[in-house]
């Protein structure tokens, strides 16, 4: 188990754009911070686009617009008791850095820190910024191309960085992400095989497809899925399996 003002630094990190880094940093976020009970703060260091600022802003205009959004939101802070959790907005170089600090200037002890990062590896303090988490969560989709470049790149961090032992790294967890429940693709068991092969971690559950992962809240909704400021309806994360994935994200970063 972590320690008393020890946070777990946590990366969703991809070589790959548009799997999905932005959306399970905000969904693990607001499931922790928000029904969970614990203290969270996220680092969007995702520059130029900054998409978890970006969203928080968008969030606070639906909730502000949208009355049944706004009803729920004052019953779940009057009930939690807590802020919302804050997003800073940060370049991949010094990131760390800046997260300690933030760390040291705390009263209370926060749990998780979250890091929204580059999905290139060349860009300045990527790599650096990687060495300092302790978990890196990485969703893969059975197609060639997502599946070479973050094959590739996992096992540069696992064989390069870990070992080099200047690394906070504790686990690397790739997860399957988009998996169509009709689907049988006899991908998925090559894949798994040359996952094992390469000794890599691959996380039981399965995240399963669905457009609540590509859509923003609608004007007239009445329930939430991807939302800086509430969590993800709990229906709608049980449909896509987010559930069990957050029962194993703890799992593995309180070992």
């Amino acid at each position: 188990m972590k320690t008393e003002n020890q946070p777990v630094f946590v990366a969703f990190s991809s070589q790959k754009g548009g799997v999905g880094k932005s959306t399970f940093t905000a969904l693990a976020a607001s499931t922790l911070h928000y029904r969970l009970g614990y203290n969270v703060a996220v680092f969007d260091a995702d520059f130029p686009q900054h998409s978890l600022m970006k969203m928080k802003d968008r969030d606070l205009s639906m909730v502000m617009e949208n009355e049944f959004l706004k009803k729920a939101a004052f019953r779940q802070f009057t009930a939690i008791d807590k802020k919302a959790y804050p997003i800073f907005q940060h370049k991949a170089e010094g990131v760390l850095q800046a997260a300690h600090d933030f760390v040291d200037s705390l009263s209370a002890p926060v749990d998780y820190i979250f890091f929204d990062l580059p999905g290139t590896v060349n860009t300045p303090g990527i790599l650096k910024a990687l060495a300092g988490m302790h978990h890196i969560f990485t969703p893969i989709t059975a197609d060639r191309v997502v599946m070479e470049s973050t094959l590739i790149f996992t096992q540069l961090m696992k064989d390069v960085i870990m070992k080099k032992g200047d690394t906070s790294i504790k686990t690397i967890n790739l997860f399957w992400n988009q998996v169509d429940g009709r689907e049988r693709s006899p991908l998925y068991e090559v894949y798994n095989k040359l996952i094992n092969e390469l000794g890599l971690s691959l996380m039981d559950c399965q995240i399963m497809n669905s457009t609540r992962f590509r859509k923003e809240s609608e004007a007239d909704a009445k329930t939430v899925f991807r939302s800086t400021l509430m969590p993800p309806d709990e229906r709608l994360m049980s449909t896509c399996r987010l559930d069990q994935f957050m029962t194993e994200f703890l799992r593995i970063t309180q070992l």
